[in-house]
């Protein structure tokens, strides 16, 4: 508990941090009457650093690049195994557990102790790992490196603590399980094979024991030899060779038989009675071709032999074997064959592995499979093979998160209750039908709700125009509701101009959401500039779609034309500003027609959203940056790199569409000068015709890239060179916009002449608008240089020298653009962050390459439209995840690029209840605009009251005021009251507007307004703004417009992801910084209260997709396939344990089948073997040292059934040991019965036998 007050008198702009604008920057004014000062503002903050702790949650998704699979029948728990080192453990919905090996190396295969409560893991790294499953979050036992040879294949037999490890020499290792060491029992590849055999057998591909005798091994090898060593008298019992190589074998569960798939496309049938060649030879795919010939076919890579009870015919199930000449169009296939029936299934990616799901856990039993697991690249599937159709089962996890590329993400916490049921409903028509109606397989483990449980929500959008809503309550995953934006537009036809030249791209992918759950709006930005808004029913509609075209570029004095004063520029008359003036649709030109045709006919729209309006931009089609809309208001606002539009979407009107410039109109707080445009450049005409088909599809062929980047990786491998020659920004350097490097100083010099550094090609010579921004002299001390350039993601670099001076021209080279090069720049704000330029591994001579990135990144897109020179996107490579990895670190402020004349994009903007102007005394609706140069404007709004007036009088926006200055770009807004509490936005009930009319009631909108009207507790009107950029946080005092706290959040990096969020029933700040920290900062006093470097070396995919809710949660997109989600309250991770599913619950282990006396006699059982005799140190001595390193984990095996965490399993384990306990109390009660009537029963017939021979004679018997 800190109570704080905050007792500097006569605040100005000299406060810390505190460097404002002339309107803002002092309190010298006198508040008026109810308006409170610095003295009377007493929050009693109750936040310390014990409140927090970060740490993961849970993920969701399909897990990144997979590799194996692995199933426990008891348990009836998945494992699911992936290239970058990591496990997804699966059960029962809501048991979904994650870890990750700290070496990342690839796991290549798993292994179950069955219902024992643990998982061993071969990695590519040759390390056995022993996984303990007892717990909530699994740990490792055991771990044993292997030095001197490489791991292939792994088996262990049921109820066996030896694991058989075959390697690449050929050679078959045995470790202890219980010990994790190494026996001295080898089976070496020379004595597997016959002495004149003169070539290598290869790499040990299958090893599985007899299911009649478990003491035979059979061992596979590539090559195609198959061996069976006998382990007691440690000889070979048969050798088997085959031409064509051997990928996988399969038992049958007599133990007589077994089947071998091969390279060529071919099933072998192997008797054990005749070695010499198989019994059969299939081809399931191939035919014999007219001149005797078979077809050439794919490799079989796995095949399963299993018998059913319901029927004698076994089932095949393999996958792959299709022939070449067939297969070149065709899908993956799996292929069940059952008796004469073949069934191929295709698959719409590559098959990893698949698994069969019997019924028993023994090997000599009949199968009687029920179902195939199949693990695909990119999904994962459950077939049903009860059934003659083979349907699969509707998959409960969250597998479908990538099945469009995400592009955004948002996270909605302490939702409406009544939110979840309503999508649930509406989304259950649109769920596809044809599952199987059996219950869910995998359905092992336990999971409960815990204590702190609240609706949550994530949002997600994806590049084909789609947007998911998901039930993130209680920390699961499920579907909710999926809405298709790409239903609003009309189908683009070849021919159609420029829609030709994306329709190989994702014009509708999804840019930013904003989402109101209390009113039910729903607002989606794409790619291809527009804005589309939708209303909530619960009923079916027949509307038409409102369509509305704005058009946001420069004005009239940045316009590339003919000037008579080149030489002797002067200010532009700030008369001509004109921010008040609402824009028009204007006048629709060749070139002004929108990307995307909306749909002008009536549609018929089920229930869930309903698109009402959709705003498109025009000439050109520049990307949004900024969104909020407000229900209450009944208005809409999005800006971009040009400037800021607000629309009436209740009245279908654009109210206003200006520039950023002419939002200062004269309160402009920076100089600017006009540029004289060069002499031999080309005409508007010619720029706006060039640039729409340059520009539009270099904008789509560049965000495209980046959700490329986001989600796929390409398996080519390109050098990072050559890929550099593509980049947009990699051009030659015109020794005419340049100078010489030799003679600049050697820094500067190195840097322009380097291969990383082509960016400052493009941020000298593509000009801006003709404007020149020069810095207040109170903002000059604060800017910091690298070398003369400026680093922050958003700036430009700074022009070296003197300050520059008002009215005097600037030199040639400064005053001129190149040739060809278009009056216009494009930037971005940190919520859209096109990616497209690659990040550079060095980290001197590569720091310009990796501002560029940080450019493109968070801010600046640069466009080089050169007649002689073509843009092509970056492609990226697989191996460019380490390169992601590199993430580049900002070193300055944003602030200092307005030396350089750059486009201002508008980065942020609310809707509020605030002063409109400094000293006001009420409060009204305010529209807050934050731009790239860390300026905050306040736009007032003058709504009418009444609901009839309101439909009928126009909105009016008053003039603009700048109220606070920031370094780096602004990212985020938010509102406190006097006494420290949040103060949500107002919004209007949601209503049905398809419903049902009540003609004795009037439909009204009904209003929540969370205006700062006085507080009780402070006695004191007004409120707090709490404003962040990219390097600084404030706090400001309305409506005197005084700053009260400021704080200089990262100095060495910046902010990507800023928000103000509720924890432990307060507020605090939570700050994602590219440097991989995670911040949270007190409010109103912005103390820092976490500083955790989360993530070291983070990535593009997380830097776009973080984003941070209420109650102490975040999450971001880990891969392109999966979401993460993190907690930074230490409430709930105190409660995490309660929270996770349990993987393991005591099952008793089902009974082997009594065979019967005569199946028993004749060797139908199979016989005993004790594997400790024969490979344990006594027998087998001890391995060598060199061969395998053993490393402890934190416990022992002994300990691991004492680790089993919860009070359900102890309790369920004492329950089962008392039962036990009882059954066998019970059966030696009923034995020792047993054992009294045979001895009664023998003494009575031994009675008998002598009574009868009692008195014959010896030769009568």
């Amino acid at each position: 508990m800190k109570k704080f007050r905050k007792v500097l008198d006569g605040l100005s702009s000299s406060s810390p941090g505190g460097v404002a604008s002339p309107s803002c920057g002092s309190a010298a004014g006198t508040p008026t009457a109810h308006a409170p000062t610095p003295l009377d503002i007493h929050v009693q903050e109750t936040l310390v650093s014990e409140n927090f702790h970060l740490c993961k949650t849970v993920r969701h998704g399909f897990p990144y690049q997979p590799t194996c699979l692995a199933f426990d029948p008891v348990q009836k728990i998945l494992a699911i195994g992936s290239r970058t080192g990591g496990i997804r453990i699966l059960g029962r919905p809501g048991v979904d557990c994650y870890s990750q090996h700290e070496s990342g190396a690839a796991v290549l295969q798993l292994q179950f102790l069955i219902n024992e409560g643990a998982l061993v893991t071969a990695c590519a790294d040759d390390t056995l790992h022993l996984w303990n499953l007892r717990q909530r979050r699994p740990a490792i036992l055991h771990s044993l490196k292997f030095n001197r040879e490489r791991i292939t294949f792994c088996h262990l037999p049921f109820q066996s603590k030896w694991l058989y490890v075959g390697t690449e020499r050929g050679n078959t290792h045995i470790v202890n399980i219980e010990s994790f060491v190494l026996s001295g029992y080898v089976i070496m590849w020379n004595k597997a094979i016959e002495l004149a055999t003169k070539t290598h057998p290869g790499p040990v591909v299958h090893l599985s024991d007899s299911p009649k005798d478990e003491g035979k091994l059979l061992i596979g090898f590539e090559s195609g030899t198959v061996v069976q060593w006998d382990l007691r008298a440690k000889k070979v019992d048969f050798r088997i060779y085959y031409d064509e190589a051997i990928h996988s074998v399969s038992w049958h569960h007599e133990g007589k038989q077994f089947m071998c798939s091969h390279s060529d496309g071919s099933l072998t049938v192997w008797n054990l009675r005749n070695t010499s060649r198989p019994i059969q030879v299939t081809y399931p795919h191939g035919k014999i071709l007219k001149d005797g010939r078979k077809e050439s076919c794919k490799p079989i890579l796995k095949v399963e032999y299993k018998t059913s009870r319901n029927s004698s015919e076994p089932f095949i199930i393999f996958s792959g074997g299709l022939s070449y000449d067939k297969a070149g169009g065709r899908r993956p296939t799996l292929t069940i064959m059952h008796g004469k029936a073949i069934t191929v299934l295709e698959m719409d990616h590559p098959i990893v592995e698949f698994l069969v799901l019997c019924d028993t856990p023994y090997s000599n039993e009949v199968q009687d499979p029920y179902a195939v697991v199949v693990l695909l690249e990119k999904d994962f599937i459950v077939v049903d093979l009860t059934q003659s159709n083979f349907p699969i089962f509707e998959n409960p996890y969250p597998m479908d998160i990538h099945e469009s590329p995400v592009t955004c993400t948002a996270y909605f916490a302490q939702c409406p209750p009544d939110i979840i049921p309503i999508l649930y409903s509406i989304g259950a028509k649109q769920k596809k039908t044809g599952y199987s109606h059996k219950e869910w397989p995998v359905s092992g483990g336990t999971w409960t709700l815990g204590s702190q449980t609240y609706p949550e929500i994530i949002v997600t959008g994806h590049a084909d125009g789609t947007v998911k809503f998901w039930d993130a309550s209680a920390i699961t995953l499920q579907m909710l509701y999926k809405l298709k934006t790409s239903k609003v537009f009309e189908k683009p036809k070849a021919g159609e101009g420029r829609t030709t030249e994306v329709l190989d791209e994702d014009p509708y992918a999804v840019q930013m959401v904003s989402w109101c759950p209390h009113s039910r709006l729903f607002c989606v930005v794409g790619i291809s500039a527009h804005v589309i808004l939708y209303r909530f029913s619960k009923h079916d509609a027949n509307t038409q779609i409102a369509s509305l075209e704005v058009r946001l570029q420069f004005d009239s004095d940045d316009a590339v034309s003919p000037s008579e004063n080149e030489n002797n520029p002067c200010f532009s008359d700030p008369s001509s500003h004109s921010p008040l003036q609402p824009g028009s649709p204007g006048s629709a030109t060749p070139d002004s027609v929108p990307g995307l045709r909306v749909k002008s006919r009536a549609l018929r729209m089920p229930p869930g959203y309903q698109a009402e309006l959709v705003v498109q931009l025009v000439c050109p089609p520049q990307q949004i940056t900024s969104l909020d809309i407000n229900s209450a208001y009944g208005l809409l606002a999005f800006g971009n790199c040009n400037g800021v539009a607000v629309v009436d979407y209740l009245q279908k009107t654009i109210l206003m569409c200006v520039s950023t410039l002419d939002l200062y109109g004269a309160a402009d707080p920076y100089q600017r000068l006009t540029r004289s445009p060069r002499r031999n450049r080309q005409s508007t005409s010619d720029f706006c015709m060039r640039g729409l088909s340059h520009f539009y599809s270099d904008s789509k062929k560049r965000i495209r890239t980046s959700y490329q980047s986001l989600t796929e990786l390409s398996d080519n491998q390109v050098s990072i060179d050559m890929e550099r020659t593509k980049s947009p920004t990699s051009v030659p350097y015109p020794s005419s916009l340049h100078n010489d490097p030799r003679s600049m100083p050697e820094p500067l010099a190195s840097l322009r002449a380097s291969h990383c550094s082509p960016v400052f090609y493009l941020l000298d010579n593509v000009k801006g608008p003709g404007r020149k921004l020069s810095l207040p002299t109170d903002l000059k001390p604060d800017l910091d240089h690298v070398n003369g350039h400026c680093t922050s993601p958003t700036s430009q670099p700074c022009s070296m020298g003197k300050p520059r001076i008002p009215g005097v021209p600037e030199g040639p080279r400064l005053t001129r653009r190149g040739p060809g090069r278009p009056p216009f720049r494009k930037a971005q704000s940190a919520a859209c962050m096109e990616i497209s330029l690659p990040v550079s591994s060095h980290t001197e001579g590569g720091c310009a390459s990796r501002r560029a990135m940080l450019q493109q990144l968070h801010g600046v897109s640069m466009y080089s439209h050169d007649e002689h020179h073509t843009t092509t996107p970056y492609n990226w490579s697989e191996r460019a995840e380490s390169r992601e990895n590199s993430f580049s670190r900002s070193r300055s402020s944003s602030v200092s690029s307005i030396d350089r004349d750059t486009k201002e994009a508008v980065t942020t903007l609310q809707f509020g209840e605030s002063y409109g102007r400094k000293g006001e005394p009420l409060p009204s609706a305010c529209l807050w605009v934050g731009t790239s140069l860390g300026v905050v404007l306040l736009l007032p709004i003058s709504i009418p009251a009444e609901d009839e007036d309101r439909m009928e009088e126009p909105v009016t926006i008053g003039p603009s005021s700048t109220v606070l200055m920031l370094k780096g770009s602004v990212l985020r807004f938010a509102f406190l009251d006097c006494g420290g509490a949040l103060i949500q936005s107002p919004y209007e009930v949601w209503r049905d507007p398809n419903g049902p009319e009540d003609p004795d009631r009037t439909r009204r909108r009904k209003l929540v307004n969370f205006s700062p009207w006085p507080s009780h507790e402070a006695g004191v009107d007004g409120h707090m703004a709490v404003v962040c950029s990219e390097k600084q946080a404030k706090v400001m005092l309305m409506p005197s417009q005084t700053v009260l706290f400021a704080h200089n959040v990262t100095e060495s990096s910046f902010i990507l992801r800023a928000d103000v969020v509720s924890v432990c029933s307060s507020v605090c700040l939570a700050c994602f910084c590219a440097n991989g920290h995670v911040m949270t900062l007190s409010l109103p006093s912005l103390r820092p209260l976490m500083d955790i470097n989360y993530l070291p070396l983070t990535d593009m995919r997380i830097a776009r997709t973080f984003v941070f809710t209420n109650g102490g949660q975040a999450l971001y997109l880990s891969s392109p396939t999966e979401i993460q989600r993190i907690t930074y309250s230490q409430e709930m991770a105190d409660n995490l344990q309660d929270m996770l599913g349990e993987l393991f619950t005591p099952i008793e282990t089902p009974e082997a089948q009594n065979k019967g006396f005569l199946k028993g006699f004749f060797g139908g059982n199979a016989q005993p073997f004790d594997r400790e005799e024969l490979f344990g140190e006594a027998a087998a001595g001890k391995a060598s040292r060199s061969l395998a390193q053993h490393i402890p984990g934190p416990m022992g095996l002994e300990n691991m059934k004492a680790a089993a965490g919860g009070v359900v399993g102890d309790l369920a384990r004492a329950r089962i040991a008392l039962d036990q306990r009882g059954e066998r109390l019970g059966e030696l009660e009923e034995r020792t019965a047993l054992m009294m009537n045979s001895a009664e029963i023998f003494s009575t017939h031994a009675h008998q036998v002598m009574l009868k021979h009692k008195d014959k004679k010896w030769y009568q018997l």
